[in-house]
């Protein structure tokens, strides 16, 4: 009986876990208001999926024309995934990551939190994370 309860008891704690952990999943508007970004969790894997801009300018750029690998200059923006290596630490946090900025073609280290159910706060940073700038971006109806 008690490795029955011990059981459930694991079950619940991975569930609610797991719950938490996919609360940051849907579409985000970046902090300049141009981007709208798709956030996926898939088991341990957390995304970010360019889904295009609520701004119509015919003078943004359709590609990744700011890559510093001229190889990868022609790939859409659209679609693209603009996370990777992000570890969720509980509590609505993430660390370990790095985001892609298509505006300037450059990676850098990131962390994110979850503040609210519609508030996101992402963290950019080279090195360490006082030297960096957090953006916060607003969930947008599905």
């Amino acid at each position: 009986m008690k490795s029955l309860l011990a059981f459930i008891a694991t079950l619940t704690f991975v569930a609610v876990a797991h719950a938490d952990e996919a609360a940051v999943a849907g579409t985000w508007l970046s902090a300049d208001g141009d981007g709208l970004i798709e956030i996926r969790v898939d088991g341990d894997d957390l995304s970010g999926i360019i889904l295009g801009s609520p701004n119509d300018d015919p003078d943004r750029p359709d590609t990744d024309i700011h890559n510093p690998d001229p190889a990868l200059r022609d790939r859409p923006l659209i679609g693209l995934n603009i996370f990777s290596g992000f570890s969720y630490d509980g509590d609505g946090k993430w660390s370990g990551g790095f985001v892609y900025d298509p505006n300037n073609g450059k990676t850098y280290r990131a962390k994110l939190k979850l503040t609210s159910q519609d508030t996101l706060k992402l963290r950019g940073y080279i090195g360490i994370s006082l030297l960096g700038r957090t953006e916060t971006w607003t969930r947008q109806p599905d």
